[in-house]
């Protein structure tokens, strides 16, 4: 007999690739998605159970199933559709991944456990280190949002760690995952006709394609490859990083700088409207940036991205469609400007190696 896969939030899009992908695994005989709401892509030839990891019904799911590879996706940001508001995403989050860990605790079955984390994380703070490694303490914690959300869940998986020492755990902290099927709130921030921006700030960002998101799950919910190891907590990102500014370059979008306050209040009045889930967390992400090493990500996990942030930014650009100015124009205004300016304030911008490290100087 093959792994049986069980994968929760199989009705968003990345869980649903994801479980499309790992049903072409030789090794895995049946595959379910869990999601309290039926998918509307389909999920190739897994099976799918309606099941809310709230509720204590997820553990009889495990134990009927006899999954030994837990795969938990269902840790988001935003509501899907119209499924309640933040204060479901966060039972989801938190209550949910306690109950899925307490039924994981009682299979004797489950060998592997994957979380889909976050490098938030690691928040995002005026005095941060330049580059996050996996065992870099946050100089602020996140004070609310996703972001603490991803916090606790950690603490709860950690504890599940201590408990089941007989159960391979492996924690994948995502930076901003992109690509042309994206609908996260920094998608919905980038396809804005208008970026506000905070006045004085270039922060640093670094980007996911969806692609590798989904080929570095399928690598941690499998047994490791020689020389490697797949248990832990690793950060995943691409290679190198993006000003914001050089972004907003890209996609030809305008940005209007403001003053924090000001910013905080659009925010505001974005949410209130609908038109994106411009969070506090997420303005703090667009004020000091945050950029995190993936070396244990390469020589431990053995995983190497196949996009870099560059390139997954390119793929998304393409599938926004043209901004209000074009990109090649914008970018041509920008280089003249910048050759009028003292030389001082015309450095070029900071060139980043592959895990995130500085060379040169800051923007900021």
């Amino acid at each position: 007999m093959g792994k049986v896969v069980l994968v929760t939030g199989a009705a968003r899009q990345l869980a649903g690739r994801f479980v499309r992908r790992i049903q072409r695994d030789p090794d895995v005989d049946r595959v379910i998605g869990v999601d309290a709401v039926p998918p509307e892509h389909h999920l190739g030839g897994a099976e799918f159970l309606k099941a809310d990891i709230r509720h204590p019904t997820i553990a009889r799911v495990l134990a009927e199933t006899g999954v030994d590879t837990v795969v938990h996706m269902d840790i988001n940001g935003t509501p899907l559709g119209s499924r309640g508001g933040r204060a479901v995403v966060k039972e989801t989050n938190v209550i949910g991944t306690m109950q899925l860990l307490g039924a994981c605790q009682k299979a004797p079955n489950v060998q592997r456990l994957v979380v889909k984390s976050s490098t938030s994380v690691y928040g995002s703070a005026p005095r941060d280190p330049a580059v996050f490694t996996e065992t870099t303490p946050p100089k602020s914690l996140p004070g609310g949002g996703f972001a603490k959300d991803a916090v606790e869940v950690e603490g709860y998986v950690r504890g599940f760690a201590r408990r089941r020492p007989d159960v391979a755990v492996c924690v994948l902290r995502f930076a901003n995952i992109l690509g042309p099927c994206a609908d996260s709130p920094l998608a919905e921030y980038f396809s804005l006709p208008v970026l506000p921006t905070v006045l004085g700030y270039d922060p640093r960002l670094q980007f996911v394609h969806e692609d590798d998101a989904i080929e570095v799950l399928r690598i941690a919910a499998s047994a490791p490859r020689r020389g490697t190891l797949n248990s832990g907590t690793f950060n995943i990102a691409g290679d190198g990083v993006l000003l914001l500014s050089q972004t907003s370059r890209r996609l030809g979008r305008p940005t209007l700088p403001l003053f924090l306050p000001t910013v905080m209040w659009a925010g505001t009045a974005l949410r209130a409207i609908g038109i994106s889930d411009f969070s506090p967390e997420q303005i703090r992400m667009l004020t000091h940036g945050r950029v995190v090493q993936t070396t244990q990500m390469r020589e431990t996990l053995g995983f190497q991205p196949q996009y870099t942030t560059a390139e997954t930014f390119a793929e998304f650009a393409c599938s926004r469609g043209p901004g209000l100015l074009p990109p090649e124009s914008l970018a041509r205004t920008v280089d003249r400007l910048a050759a009028v300016l003292p030389a001082r304030a015309a450095r070029p911008s900071e060139e980043f190696t592959h895990d995130g490290g500085r060379q040169g100087h800051s923007l900021r």
